[in-house]
Parts: C-alpha cells; sequence; structure tokens
C-alpha cells in the first residue's frame, strides 16, 4: 500500500497541504483528487512519482510497483501513432527492439526475450493497442500516421492511450476527459472500472468521478482528507461538515467577545485583575476555528436578447459534409427561443459537420439553412478560444466589443463575474491558462447578448465552480441552447430534447443518457462483431503481374497529383491569410483607432478579421482532409 506519514508539502515557502498522521492508500483502491486550482494536486502526483520530496514526513509505495502517469503535453513525433500507444508498456516496446535486431543477439539471448515476450503477452498487445485507440476515437487509416500529423487535442488522446497501455500498478491521470467527446468518456469510464491497479484520478467531472472512484481525497485549508464513497457521497458529508463548522465558528467567535469583553471591563480593576488575566490566557490558547467558505467565486448570467423572432435558424432537408463527402442526409431541424437541444453520436459520426453547418461555417450540399433578421448567434468551440488576441487583454478585447458608450468601471465589473480581478484584467491572454482563455471566450460571448447559443465542448479547461456557474448561467438563459458536451451532468441539466447523429442521419433520442450509455455499448459491440466477420470472411485472390518499382512510384505519383496540388493551394491560402491577420493586429493594437472619430474604421477593421479567422479555420479544416486523403492513397501502394 502507499503510506502517506504526516506529510507536508510546500512551494515558495508556503504550505500546500498537511496530512493527519497516518493516510494509507490501499492496492486496488480509485481515489478522485479534488480541491482548487493551486491546493496541491499536481504536487501530490509530483510525490508519488518520486519527483516531488515532502518537506516534512514521508510518502512510500512498493518498490516494485510499475506507475503509469499522464502527462500534459506531448511532442510531434515521427512516429506511427500505434507504435507510439505501444511504447506505452516500456518492457514490451523494450523487448521488441531487441527482437527487431537478432542479428546481435545470442541464442540464448533470443531464448530468453521470446520467454518473456510470451509471458506478458507481447503477441496481443498490436491488438489491446489498436482496442485502445478505437475506444477514445481513433480510426484504423489513422493508427498508422505518424504523431505530427495529429492536433494538440487528439496528441493527448494518444497520449491516454499510451499510458492505459501500461501494465501498471498506479495509475496517475490528470483531467483524463479534457479533450475526449462523450462516447469516448463512457468509454474510457467503463475501461478503468474494470482496471485492476490503484487509482488516483484529477477530474473536474462530476459524472466521471462518480461512475469510478470508492475514495475521495480533497484538499482544502492546507489540509489532505481522505472519504470514503465516490464524489456525491463526499459532497454531501462535506456539506455537513462545513455547517457544523460553520456552526462551531459561530459559537467560538461568540465566546471569544463574551471574554473580550470581560477582559477589557475588569483588567484595570484589582479585586478582577486575576481572572482577567486568567481569560487572556484562555483566549490566546484557544485554536481559532476558520469560517466555512463555500461560495463560488464565479456568478455570471447571460444578458437578455434585445429581439427574438421564431424560428431564429433552421435547416430543412439539408445534407452535410466536406465538400463532396456526404456525412448526413435529410436532415430537418428548427431552432425556436425555447429549444434546448444535446447532440449525441459517436466519433466520427457528424456531430461537429451539423455545428459547423448550423453556424455557417460550412456549406451545406443540399437543401437550405434560414437565418431570421434577429438571429444573433454565440458561437463557442475550440478554435474560437484559440482566436482570442494572444497579445490583448481581457479588457481591451472586451473594450472592442463595447465600443465608448459603456465604462471602464462597468466593464471591470462584468469580467469580475468570471473570475478576472486585478492585474489579470489587464494582463495579456499570451500568459493566461486554457481555463482563463476559456473563461475569457465565453465573457466576449456573453457580452453580445445572443439569442442562440451553440456551445461545442465549453467545459474543457473549466473547474468545477466555473462549471457550475455555466449550467446554472444557461439555465437562466431566455434564448436557444445547442450543445455538445462529454459533461452528462451539464446536458442533463440545460437540454430537454436529444438529437442523435449516426448512420448518415440526425434522429430525435428518446431515452435518456443512461439508455444513451447502453445504446453506445451496443452499438459499438456491433461494430467489433461486423470487423470480426469481415476478418473471418474469405478474400479472393487475384493474381496481377508484378510492377516494377519505377512504374509503381510513378502510379502512385500519377493518383496523388490532385490532392497535393489541393494542398500546395490551401497552405497558399492559409499562409495568405496569416499575414493579413498579422496585419490587423497590428492596426488594432493602435489605441488611437479605438477613438470616437475613427468608429466606423474601427467596426470594418473587426469585420475583416471575423472575417479571415473564419476563412482561415475552414481552409486549416481542408488541410487536414486533404492530408488524411493522401495519406490513404499513399498507404494503398504500401
Amino acid at each position: 500500500m502507499i503510506q502517506l506519514e504526516s506529510l507536508s508539502i510546500r512551494l515558495g515557502g508556503r504550505v500546500l497541504f498537511k496530512t493527519d498522521p497516518m493516510v494509507q492508500l490501499h492496492p486496488g483502491w480509485k481515489m478522485g483528487l479534488t480541491g482548487v486550482n493551486g491546493a496541491g494536486k499536481s504536487s501530490l502526483f509530483g510525490a508519488l512519482l518520486g519527483k516531488v520530496s515532502p518537506d516534512e514526513g514521508n510518502l512510500s509505495r512498493p518498490q516494485g510497483w510499475t506507475v503509469a502517469h499522464m502527462a500534459q503535453e506531448i511532442e510531434a513525433l515521427d512516429m506511427p501513432a500505434i507504435d507510439f500507444v505501444l511504447s506505452g508498456d516500456e518492457e514490451f516496446w523494450q523487448i521488441q527492439q531487441k527482437l527487431n535486431d537478432v542479428d546481435n543477439l545470442s541464442n540464448d539471448e533470443i531464448a530468453e526475450y521470446y520467454g518473456r515476450f510470451d509471458e506478458i503477452n507481447g503477441y496481443t498487445a498490436p491488438a489491446k493497442a489498436a482496442q485502445l485507440m478505437a475506444g477514445l476515437g481513433f480510426f484504423e487509416h489513422q493508427m498508422q500516421l505518424n504523431v505530427e500529423s495529429f492536433s494538440g487535442g487528439w496528441r493527448m488522446r494518444l497520449n491516454l492511450a499510451r499510458t492505459l497501455m501500461s501494465r501498471s500498478d498506479l495509475l496517475l491521470l490528470d483531467e483524463p476527459t479534457n479533450h475526449l467527446d462523450l462516447d469516448a468518456v463512457l468509454w474510457l469510464e467503463d475501461w478503468l472500472k474494470n482496471y485492476e491497479g490503484t487509482l488516483v484520478l484529477i477530474s473536474h467531472d462530476r459524472d466521471f468521478l462518480d461512475a469510478i472512484t470508492d475514495h475521495i481525497l480533497h484538499i482544502e485549508n492546507q489540509q489532505l482528507t481522505m472519504y470514503t464513497g465516490n464524489y456525491s457521497t463526499f459532497e454531501t458529508i462535506r456539506s455537513e461538515r462545513l455547517a457544523q463548522q460553520q456552526q462551531a465558528f459561530e459559537k467560538q467567535q461568540e465566546a471569544r467577545a463574551h471574554m473580550q469583553k470581560y477582559i477589557d471591563r475588569f483588567k484595570a480593576q484589582a479585586t478582577k485583575a486575576r481572572q482577567a488575566q486568567s481569560r487572556i490566557k484562555q483566549l490566546e490558547r484557544m485554536q481559532l476555528l476558520a469560517p466555512a467558505h463555500v461560495d463560488n467565486p464565479f456568478t455570471f448570467s447571460f444578458r437578455t436578447p434585445t429581439k427574438m423572432s421564431s424560428p431564429l435558424l433552421s435547416l430543412d432537408h439539408a445534407s452535410i459534409g466536406y465538400g463532396s463527402k456526404e456525412i448526413a442526409s435529410n436532415v430537418n431541424l428548427q431552432i425556436t427561443p425555447t429549444s434546448r437541444i444535446g447532440l449525441l453520436g459517436m466519433n466520427g459520426a457528424g456531430k461537429s459537420t451539423l455545428i459547423k453547418s448550423l453556424v455557417g461555417e460550412l456549406s451545406l450540399i443540399k437543401g437550405e439553412r434560414k437565418d431570421s433578421e434577429l438571429l444573433n448567434l454565440g458561437y463557442f468551440a475550440q478554435h474560437q478560444m484559440d482566436a482570442l488576441d494572444a497579445q490583448a487583454s481581457p479588457m481591451l478585447q472586451l473594450a472592442r466589443l463595447a465600443g465608448n458608450k459603456v465604462s471602464e468601471a462597468a466593464l471591470r465589473s462584468f469580467l469580475g463575474s468570471f473570475g478576472f480581478t486585478g492585474e489579470r484584467m489587464d494582463t495579456i491572454c499570451e500568459k493566461f491558462s486554457g481555463g482563463e482563455r476559456a473563461r475569457l471566450a465565453l465573457a466576449l460571448i456573453v457580452w453580445q447578448k445572443p439569442n442562440v447559443l451553440v456551445l461545442d465542448e465549453p467545459t474543457n479547461h473549466l473547474d468545477l465552480d466555473m462549471r457550475h456557474a455555466l449550467t446554472m448561467a444557461l439555465n437562466d438563459f431566455e434564448g436557444a441552447v445547442i450543445l455538445v458536451s462529454h459533461e452528462r451532468q451539464l446536458i442533463a441539466s440545460v437540454c430537454d430534447d436529444l438529437l442523435l447523429v449516426h448512420g448518415g442521419s440526425c434522429t430525435e433520442f428518446t431515452g435518456d443518457l443512461s439508455d444513451y450509455a447502453q445504446w453506445l455499448r451496443e452499438a459499438r459491440q456491433q461494430q467489433i462483431n461486423a470487423n470480426s466477420a469481415a476478418l473471418k470472411k474469405p478474400e479472393p485472390v487475384v493474381t496481377t503481374p508484378k510492377e516494377t518499382p519505377r512504374k509503381e512510384s510513378a502510379k502512385q505519383r500519377e493518383q496523388t497529383r490532385p490532392i497535393r496540388k489541393d494542398i500546395e493551394k490551401t497552405e497558399a491560402k492559409i499562409e495568405k491569410i496569416q499575414t493579413q491577420l498579422e496585419s490587423i493586429k497590428i492596426a488594432l493594437a493602435d489605441t488611437a483607432l479605438y477613438s470616437t472619430e475613427r468608429k466606423e474604421e474601427l467596426l470594418k477593421v473587426m469585420d475583416q478579421e471575423k472575417q479571415l479567422t473564419d476563412e482561415l479555420a475552414h481552409h486549416e479544416e481542408q488541410l487536414l482532409e486533404l492530408m488524411m486523403q493522401l495519406e490513404t492513397v499513399e498507404q494503398s501502394f504500401l
């Protein structure tokens, strides 16, 4: 077991947390590690990994344990994704590399390595890696692509798959669901339930913690406390303790006030001086209790939309997709001011394609998209967050939206409700964490009084307090909501209707999220069965003359030439837009542009910036699709 004996960890001289004289983490326990940002969760991970030394006390764990830890970054490696995942099982990977170079091994070494390879189930390792990647949303053709070809979010999925590949005794996961969609979260949930080792998990997803954990380690007021049960049980116990603590605090304050009053009244009287001195010593010995601080630092609301109409937005007999590649057809969707829609569907089924078609980022292949004249769309997605001006502060970016009619005090008050206080309001975004950028992107959307909110994974990077504030704000929002989220509690709290994107269609899902989880398991099993049947089916043998390498190379160049030309054209467009955006950023950095006389010019520049940003996102999506097409064609020649 792992033992924490009177453990204390400091950072910069400040105590992060202390533990009781003895805290024991038993083998097989699944523990959630919770606490506000900066409480010391990452430092505890560091101590469990042996990278952070306790300032006081001791941390011990069995010497022979294998520890797997999901890092938060991954390099752009020139290495096939499946190999990167396989390397997570370090012993398998080392033996595999040795056996790939048998010329430098003796017969005894070869026999020894093959024996151990069999003991660790090395022959089934590639199948296990492929299963992990499929569960986390990777398609079969992506498994041979190089790590460097994936975006940051998909690299994090690879990192998670690599971590799960390890035959570990202790598994440390820090926010593993941040870059996952709902079906990948549900798959990971099932995987972790069956994990036989000891798990310590940092997560802001309540449902995820509830489904997996049997203990909670909570850091609060510089104290690490162990709770038995899942997250909901912990919340109940903690709220009861806080209520008791608040009562004890108030009672102690009354007692202190009574003693102080006695001291002030009688300390100068000779007959009462001894009793007064006794009260002073008693007051000094009294251990101060902290009041229960349970207020959420984030309290914001969506501003009331100025105008409404019904419907606000609709798709009629729409076929959606990229270029000529159709993802779903005959989509009929009407968005009214009372619409509260959650989008469900397996990875790659078309949820994001539908979102982009709704907001106008993608043109329809067929059908019609109708906007009301009063439509005011608020769209939150990852690339909107990335499109924030890295060199501008929250105040400057909000001022650009608000114009000169709103006072600085009003802007600062508004940003304060999103957790931007003091110097953070005037700090450039380049220095912000992912959570701060997400909060700012939300704040800028809220300011514009949208009547339709389209939110694609809005809780990534947000902590529990901000997620709760967002849920409350969405429940009070007086407009339409279309939501894609891996967080079930958010969907259940906000959405009245569920739409399932699957098999090329978009239909109403009549069950709840528990029913969807079961549907998803059955759909996955059907896919596995279909793949197994396809593998068993004998392929017809076709004998063709073997082409020379030169002819094969020429044939490959001929077939890939159109795709390569499209890639070159798209890259040129992206480079041109990026140059134009750099010029616009320089223009927007000029404070003179924000004068009343130049308001029209400012609006024109901002419109141009939005148009170019939207074009850039579209071309980047196009480029990724083309590169995947090229990789598929090239693989066919191997």
